[in-house]
């Protein structure tokens, strides 16, 4: 007599119910909100909005550091990644554990250290100023923080795939005549790729969105540094909410549009 073995959790059904009741309160319904309140505008008032000098400045600012500091990430993590698995070291727990700290530190706390340490008189800033440049209050400023409080998605999400290549594919290659060029192309790019491109994008979506890391050392200079979510919170202080709102969804296309791209080819990748 066969028994009737109990899910440790509710049937498909009701976990789906309570999946879709938290997905609309956390998610869905925040977001639909933001469309209907930009329904206040027309299209010529809402293309006036978007189309301002100022947005379009504060647009390509926030999205262009964004992708520079996924970019660079995605090869220094790739690297620190590929150290923490294949070597064994001493101080490597510790420096495994430094990985998260941006996940742990308040991104103020964050923004105000390197904004003393880049700044013109601080202790590396003023060195960038001897040679005729500067870090903090630039571009290069912004980049420099996305990319610390980005560095983690992209280290953790590639991490655990490479632990799970097997040393022995390699040694195959290269007892096959694979030079070290050919196996890491061949070998460990393909399996790494996927992983790859979504700590990529985690990053990527986490640099669009940050603020708190970014207000201070960025000096917040409309048309030169001053990032997306300040311009939505100048708004809001002038309570130009349907400004806002507006600036809002242009933000939202726009990287759920980056964001869909790179999943596209992602599952492009993964499909053999």
């Amino acid at each position: 007599m066969s028994r009737r073995i109990s899910p440790v959790i509710p049937g498909f059904g009701l976990t789906l119910g309570y999946t879709l009741v938290y997905l609309s309160l956390l998610v869905l319904i925040p977001l639909g909100a933001l469309f209907l309140k930009t329904t206040q505008l027309s299209w010529e008032q809402f293309w006036a909005i978007i189309s301002a000098p100022r947005v379009l400045a504060a647009l390509k600012l926030s999205f262009g550091t964004a992708l520079a500091a996924a970019v660079i990430n995605g090869i220094i993590g790739t690297l620190l990644a590929w150290v923490l698995v294949r070597y064994d070291f001493f101080g490597r727990k510790v420096i495994d554990a430094m990985v998260d700290l941006p996940f742990a530190l308040p991104t103020a706390v964050a923004g105000i250290a390197l904004t003393a340490l880049y700044a013109p008189a601080g202790p590396v800033g003023q060195f960038a100023t001897d040679l005729g440049f500067k870090i903090a209050y630039t571009p290069l400023g912004i980049t420099l923080a996305l990319t610390f409080v980005t560095l983690p998605f992209v280290v953790r999400t590639v991490q655990p795939v490479l632990a799970d290549i097997p040393r022995e594919v390699e040694e195959a290659a290269a007892c096959l005549g694979a030079k070290p060029v050919q196996i890491f192309r061949h070998v460990l790019v393909p399996a790494l790729l996927p992983a790859w491109l979504t700590g990529f994008a985690l990053a990527f979506a986490r640099g669009v969105g940050e603020y708190g890391s970014v207000i201070f050392i960025a000096g917040n200079m409309p048309m030169k540094t001053e990032i997306l979510p300040l311009l939505i919170m100048v708004k809001l202080d002038q309570y130009d909410y349907t400004g806002a709102t507006a600036i809002g969804v242009l933000m939202l296309v726009v990287a759920f549009v980056l964001l869909l791209l790179i999943n596209l080819l992602q599952r492009r990748i993964e499909t053999p």
